[in-house]
């Protein structure tokens, strides 16, 4: 039997514990979009920030696990309390406040729409924003099944990596650019 694939999927039915979960639930969704954020984290972990570099992927690194956390928890929601997940404390975005914080300190953002892509980086950390937005959007169709630490959470994620790519681009020396609206 292949380790990448059972073929008990193929009826558009997965196997959770022995259970059978129809792939069109909501959490079903929801553990995707979460798996799709903490893959491209992990690409965006390997661009170069130059000395932020250190700094970000440590950053990153965080919260792809705490993103397999909130999975654990999704998946947990689903069997009905036969697993139980990690804990996710509301200190984890108390940790993402204070970096968006020391961020902003740093750079001073000033108000307005961006066009997004300065640097390569900086575009890879806006693409992760948009896909941290959607994966908040997704989770939140089940928002009574999971504890209200993790809505804070993913909220304060997408800030967290909009800051990110705002400094970045500061500390490479690039401007970025307002939409013109013509």
């Amino acid at each position: 039997m292949s380790l990448f694939y059972t073929g008990k999927g193929d009826k558009g039915a997965s196997d959770l514990g022995k259970q059978k979960i129809k792939k069109t639930r909501p959490e079903i969704e929801a553990v995707g979009a979460l798996d799709e954020l903490n893959s491209l984290l992990g690409l965006v972990k390997n661009q170069s920030f130059g000395r932020l570099s250190r700094l970000f992927k440590n950053v990153i690194c965080d919260i792809q696990e705490d993103l397999f956390i909130i999975q654990a928890h999704v998946g947990a929601a689903m069997v009905g309390g036969k697993f139980i997940p990690p804990a996710f404390t509301g200190g984890k975005a108390a940790k993402l406040e204070k970096l968006i914080n020391d961020f902003e300190r740093k750079i001073k953002p000033g108000r307005g729409f961006i066009v997004y892509g300065a640097t390569e980086g900086t575009g890879w950390l806006d693409y992760a924003r948009a896909v941290a937005r959607r994966a908040e959007q997704s989770v939140l169709k089940i928002r009574s099944k999971l504890q209200p630490e993790i809505f804070s959470y993913l909220n304060r994620l997408s800030s967290l990596l909009y800051a990110m790519a705002r400094l970045a681009v500061k500390k490479s020396g690039e401007k970025e650019k307002n939409p013109r609206y013509r």
